[in-house]
């Protein structure tokens, strides 16, 4: 994920790779590892990547970093366990401390609050969510309030079921943006792009024609009727 944005940003902004700088934290020791190997196999210097292994929501390693992450992709596991009840201090945690901390059940939004936390102020966040975490009520809806009252809800896009791989399930992305005055408005684009692939074998796919559609979408905020 974070290689497949470097190479857009690479593209899009005329910037060379070499001149980025990358920063991960994964939990899982397997995964953890694959990534610092797909770094050096893609030629991304050691001194360019800081990839750790621990738990993001209560041992996270970059928070010397705050407000200074350009671009943040996440894709959290979905809706696990943590340990807040357990963890008296993550209370008053700057990443939380503004709303109630997520159900220890739900961990989802807490994923969400430490991305806009660690997000620069001019830049944007993309995470993929299970869409339960847009109606879920109760602490997560006391969160997902605070986020529109501040208006760092960009956009929500829905996505086709059955595009990832171990997994059919439907998914979204939360678009975030910390500072408000980079939005014209308030408002909150939705795009419904679950109708947006072409069927394989076993998954189904989004094609280029697919992305772009909702990219041009996102970039225009235009109203298109049932989508």
């Amino acid at each position: 994920l974070l290689l497949k944005v470097s190479s857009e940003i690479e593209k899009n902004w005329q910037t060379n790779r070499s001149d980025l700088n990358f920063y991960w934290q994964e939990k899982n020791a397997t995964t953890y590892n694959l990534c610092r190997m797909n770094m050096f196999l893609h030629w991304i210097s050691f001194n360019k990547f800081d990839i750790q292994n621990d738990d993001t929501l209560t041992h996270p390693k970059h928070l010397s970093f705050k407000w200074k992450m350009d671009v943040i992709v996440s894709n959290p596991p979905y809706s696990i366990n943590w340990e807040w009840s357990d963890n008296p201090s993550l209370v008053s945690d700057e990443r939380f401390s503004e709303v109630v901390l997520a159900p220890k059940s739900k961990a989802d939004l807490a994923f969400v609050l430490h991305s806009l936390y660690m997000l620069s102020w001019k830049w944007t966040a993309a995470i993929v969510e299970f869409p339960s975490v847009l109606t879920r009520s109760w602490d997560e809806a006391k969160i997902r309030q605070h986020l529109v009252d501040n208006n760092h809800v960009d956009t929500i896009i829905q996505l086709p079921d059955n595009i990832f791989f171990g997994t059919n399930i439907w998914t979204c992305i939360i678009v975030l943006k910390k500072d408000w005055t980079r939005k014209e408005d308030t408002s909150i684009l939705f795009i419904d792009a679950s109708k947006e692939f072409v069927k394989t074998w076993k998954k189904n796919k989004l094609t280029e024609e697919n992305i772009q559609k909702i990219f041009q979408t996102y970039q225009n905020r235009e109203s298109i009727e049932h989508f």
